[in-house]
């Protein structure tokens, strides 16, 4: 029989995990110089971005509803609600860099020395994030922060 929660939890973990690849790989591929192919594989690397951004809340908050400790457990915990915070912040940092490249790909130019600085303050930002975010869920998960 299949353990929804291991399931689950399994899925959750390799999506995140995914998604913190992913925004490396842009890290690692935004760079000054960068000609019109090396944008439009940026911007598709990027629309995987949301893709496993939509994968995580419906799976993560899947998990909270349906799995072992059920909502009640995560909605009366401090560390879930940091959580979903710092997730909510990687999400509308990863914003503007989106934005970037679409602009980029449409005007099909290298982009500037300077915007290309700041897309990639952007990605330092969203990637020193996830350390908390992963310490808060850890929290979580051994049932700190509950009120």
């Amino acid at each position: 029989m299949l353990d929804l929660d291991l399931v689950l939890a399994i899925l959750h973990h390799l999506i995140v995990f995914s998604l913190v690849a992913i925004v490396f790989v842009e890290l690692v591929s935004v760079r000054s110089g960068m000609d019109a192919a090396a944008v439009r594989r940026v911007a598709a690397i990027d629309a995987w971005y949301g893709i496993l951004a939509g994968l995580i809340v419906l799976v993560g908050f899947s998990r909270a509803i349906f799995a072992a400790k059920g909502w009640d457990y995560y909605s009366h915990d401090l560390f879930f609600w940091a959580k979903i915070g710092t997730f909510v912040m990687i999400g509308l940092l990863s914003i503007p860099p989106t934005v970037s490249y679409l602009k980029w790909r449409r005007a099909g130019v290298t982009p500037a020395d300077a915007a290309v600085a700041n897309v990639r303050r952007y990605l330092w930002i969203e990637l020193v994030l996830f350390a908390p975010l992963l310490a808060f869920a850890a929290a979580m998960a051994r049932g700190y922060g509950l009120f």
